[in-house]
């Protein structure tokens, strides 16, 4: 596992996080205006926001043009989700039964969504056994 993989990130951080991803590159004040809050944040708040995420890796400076900085995302969306996941999950002792089930009793998981799923963990389960079919040939 990378150190990428490691990196947590608080809410505020997230949606910093989630407007770069959006923008694919952006200086402070576009990562400013592109957050949705309910109460607007300083930019000093975002540009300490931004070099926090700097200083864990989350992100870096690309360049700079005049006196502002345009930064880029290290790490992509689906790494911190899946971090998100991972230590939410381990809120259930790492069992996901209790979130499916409360999914499903919520009305928060359709059919057509479990067969989504069902239909990636089948090509996922043809990737890995094509994977373990090449490591079985003789050299």
């Amino acid at each position: 596992m990378t150190q990428r993989n490691h990196i947590k990130l608080s809410p505020l951080e997230l949606k910093a996080m989630e407007a770069l991803w959006k923008l694919g590159r952006a200086s402070i004040r576009e990562i400013l205006e592109q957050i949705p809050v309910r109460k607007p944040l300083a930019y000093t708040t975002v540009q300490t926001l931004v070099f926090r995420l700097e200083t864990k890796g989350a992100l870096r400076k690309q360049r700079k043009i005049g006196n502002a900085y345009v930064f880029v995302p290290v790490i992509t969306q689906k790494q911190a989700y899946r971090r998100l996941v991972n230590d939410f999950l381990e809120l259930f002792g790492g069992s996901h039964r209790p979130v499916m089930s409360h999914l499903v009793d919520s009305g928060k998981l359709t059919l057509e969504e479990l067969r989504d799923l069902e239909r990636m963990l089948k090509e996922r389960e043809s990737r890995q056994s094509g994977t373990a079919a090449l490591d079985d040939k003789p050299e």
